[in-house]
């Protein structure tokens, strides 16, 4: 086997091992046997071409070509035009495919179903990486530089796998970059003729021995140094330590964006089951437990804001704001996670009092959540909080007094941007209410009245720009409540937040509920001194109110005629509707009322062309056009400023040409008979070239005297002592171009439009001018080096 063939070989096993750490993310692994097969199309199809006489720069874009087809021919066969040519359908099928795969990554946790479209992704993304390794490795010879595309695969799937950076992954990753390297320096090697052995006082082992021992070496240091380094964080094995870690708890919660999660696992369709708990509580059925709130708001969106993570306390320190005076009960509850759930933090009761969890976890003390520390994950976790059950009346609530003065400036903290409707339209609702506790009822009973409708198919946003939009429309769903009735409370003077959990869930009897996809909830909390931080619920047809939001409000002396109901409407209620059509799932996903006005937005939303899938469709093919294209354009500018009359005639026809435009118009026949099937034979001298031009190319008596003009005048500039007078050779070239393409066939003249092979001579510019650029880089390297040499 030749060292070439042998490069092409482990390029191609580089990629396969490399590929291996997708596997977790994906339930079966069938499509890694399409990938295999990807890979090995892409090595022989770089085998084939580099045999041919083509420029290194058209062999890339033809493989990619190649194995692009191949890969539209396995998945969307029966899409293409008379079963072989790939047409609008075929594109259109691979649209459909790709946005199907990117509906399963954005509903299913890892790892997920193996549907067309997420195989057509994987197995694409692995086809193009194959791509790249093959041309650094092979085509261009830049072994080395082929770890990068192999880096970015291998951190992509250990990235995403939920396990960590898992060692077990790295071993093949690493073992096929070394066996690439090994074949580029045996390669290298084989070019130097008989292989140096050293200087006979060894062990007379060849020198590619060291090499093996070297990188034999450099994988174990990269192995086992990473478990002695204490909090390293650079390891590419190792698990990423949170930004909790350290002595001194600094640090902050660094999850995904909540809102992007919340959405996804609404609109899963199978609404798989994200935990399970038991709880002693007396209204279990109105226990919401909360992951974490959105205390930031910078008019952008929502977030979580920068807080300290400490050693989990037990017990945890008293609820903020919690007085005395307010009753609580305390409440048990035991919650078990299912393997559809991995999150960095724990559903909890508000508040929690304490925890009993086995792992490594830390303490937020601004919103009391619980959080994983060096990658510690929920999947499968049984735990019991006990938590306190707050029961204020609405009388307390009346008389709560202000919030302590630093308190209040971080959660009534609003973006200097915000649009003025937003505290025009909180104090319109509001008017005529004397008290915080009056105001955010009359906004959580107005959220709930029959203006607003619950919709899933409204893009999830909760900056300023989606709250007016929002108050304008009246139709989104939990997150656009939430974050709504947050900014209209602060406007209002009311400390609040935005809290991001699941709702009670399924009640299968004696305490035990079950939480699904769909159950997952954002609700707005408010401050109210002496009670703490306190969940409401605008959000029709979600969950329920609780209890001390229930109760009537105090007489107003005056109210707009617009003003809702004290009473919450039937929408808001807990109870289960009488409704025979609409079931309590349907009715906690928002399907009871919308389904008709939903199902429009839901088609159109999943329309093709409409989606970004188009305009990525449109470029990939107007690349691929660019690169096919490139050759013809190219050649056509050649022969323009060979032949141009501005350039080669100066003063018109009858002007002497320049010796340099001679030159250029002998250069032009050349490699016209070159495109039309005469390749150059730089042995001979003009004369005799071309007499062979003629000779071959079947050219008349008029073709064949002007390219025999055209010789004359290149063997007077490169070989007569003094100048000679010089006819205009520019239409000489033509009339000789013209006899060729006469006498050439159909084909040879369509390949010397579309596909010049004098275009090769692109090709060896661009190597030329990266020569130059490696040999200038060289001269700056050493002048700068030569002081640390002295030295």
């Amino acid at each position: 086997m030749t060292t070439r063939a042998k490069l092409t070989l482990h390029s191609a096993l580089a990629v396969s091992l490399t590929t291996l750490c997708l596997t977790p993310l994906v339930n079966q692994s069938a499509w890694y046997l399409a990938a295999l097969v990807q890979i090995a199309a892409v090595a022989a199809v770089g085998a084939g071409l580099r045999r041919l006489a083509l420029s290194r720069a058209l062999v890339v874009p033809l493989q990619l070509l190649a194995v692009l087809y191949l890969l539209m021919f396995v998945t969307v066969a029966s899409s293409f035009t008379a079963g072989v040519l790939p047409g609008p359908k075929a594109i259109d099928a691979v649209g459909t495919l790709v946005a199907d795969g990117v509906s399963t990554i954005r509903e299913y946790t890892i790892p997920a179903p193996s549907s067309p479209g997420l195989r057509l992704i994987l197995v694409g993304s692995v086809t193009l990486i194959a791509v790249l390794v093959d041309a650094l490795a092979v085509t261009f010879r830049r072994a080395a530089a082929a770890g990068l595309p192999l880096l970015a695969l291998y951190s992509v799937g250990t990235g995403l796998n939920p396990t960590g950076h898992s060692w077990f992954w790295f071993l093949p990753a690493a073992a096929g970059y070394l066996l690439l390297l090994l074949s580029e320096g045996q390669d290298r090697l084989s070019r130097w003729g008989r292989v140096f052995r050293g200087s006979g006082r060894g062990d007379g082992r060849p020198l590619s021995h060291n090499g093996h021992r070297v990188g034999l070496l450099a994988l174990v240091c990269a192995l086992v140094l990473p478990v002695f380094v204490p909090q390293g964080s650079l390891g590419l094995i190792g698990k990423n330590p949170g930004a909790g870690n350290g002595p001194g708890g600094a640090g902050r919660i660094t999850s995904l964006n909540p809102v992007v999660t919340l959405t996804a696992s609404l609109n899963r369709p199978d609404n798989v089951e994200m935990f399970s708990y038991t709880s002693d509580a007396s209204n279990a059925n109105q226990m919401y437990l909360r992951i974490n709130s959105l205390d930031d708001f910078d008019g952008v969106e929502w977030k979580y804001s920068e807080q300290p993570l400490q050693p989990l306390p037990r017990p945890f320190p008293t609820p903020e704001g919690l007085g005395p005076a307010v009753p609580t009960t305390p409440v048990s509850t035991t919650v078990t996670i299912s393997d559809s759930l991995s999150t960095d933090t724990l559903p909890m009761p508000y508040p929690a009092d304490t925890i009993t969890v086995p792992g490594r976890w830390r303490y937020e003390p601004g919103t009391r959540t619980v959080v994983a520390d060096t990658g510690q994950q929920s999947n499968g976790l049984k735990y019991q909080v006990d938590s306190l059950d707050i029961e204020p009346s609405p009388t307390q609530l009346r008389s709560a007094g202000p919030a302590p003065a630093d308190f209040a400036q971080k959660y009534l903290q609003l973006p200097p941007g915000l649009p003025a409707v937003v505290a025009e339209t909180a104090w319109k609702v509001t008017a005529g209410k004397t008290n915080a506790y009056d105001r955010a009822v009359a906004l959580q009973n107005w959220f709930n009245s029959p203006e607003f409708h619950y919709n899933l198919q409204v893009p999830a946003a909760t900056g300023s720009d989606a709250i007016v939009r929002f108050l304008r429309d009246k139709t989104g769903f939990c997150v656009h409540f939430a974050a709504t009735m947050a900014a209209m409370a602060r406007t209002l003077g009311i400390p609040a937040r935005v809290a991001v959990g699941f709702v009670p869930g399924s009640d299968q009897g004696n305490g035990h509920y079950v939480v699904h996809a769909q159950d997952y909830h954002a609700w707005p909390e408010l401050y109210f001194h002496g009670a703490g931080w306190l969940r409401f619920e605008p959000t029709p047809s979600r969950g329920g109110a609780p209890g001390y939001s229930q109760e009537q409000t105090a007489p107003a002396s005056s109210a707009p005629s617009d003003r809702p109901s004290a009473e919450p409407t039937a929408s808001a209620s807990a109870s289960p509707s009488t409704s025979s059509a609409c079931n309590a799932l349907q009715r906690r996903a928002g399907d009871c009322a919308d389904r008709s006005k939903t199902a429009p937005r839901t088609a159109a939303a999943t329309s093709w062309w409409l989606g970004w899938q188009a305009l990525a469709s449109f470029a990939a093919g107007l690349l691929v056009l660019t690169l096919l294209a490139t050759p013809m354009l190219w050649r056509l500018r050649q022969r323009r400023r060979r032949l141009g009359a501005g350039r080669h005639l100066p003063g018109g026809p009858s002007a002497e040409p320049t010796e340099q435009q001679v030159l250029a118009a002998w250069e032009e026949l050349i490699d016209t008979a070159w495109d039309l099937g005469i390749p150059p034979d730089e042995t001979r001298t003009p004369r005799r070239a071309v007499e062979r031009i003629a000779e071959t190319g079947r050219l008349d008596g008029t073709a064949a005297a002007a390219a025999g003009r055209v010789a004359l005048a290149t063997e007077q500039v490169l070989y007569a002592r003094l100048p000679q007078p010089r006819s205009a050779v520019g239409a000489d070239v033509r009339t000789a171009a013209a006899g060729l393409r006469a006498a050439a066939g159909r084909r040879d003249r369509a390949r010397a439009v579309l596909l010049p092979p004098s275009s090769a001579r692109l090709g060896w510019r661009f190597q030329d001018r990266a020569a130059a650029v490696r040999d200038a880089v060289g001269r700056v390297s050493d002048r700068l080096m030569a002081p640390l040499r002295r030295r």
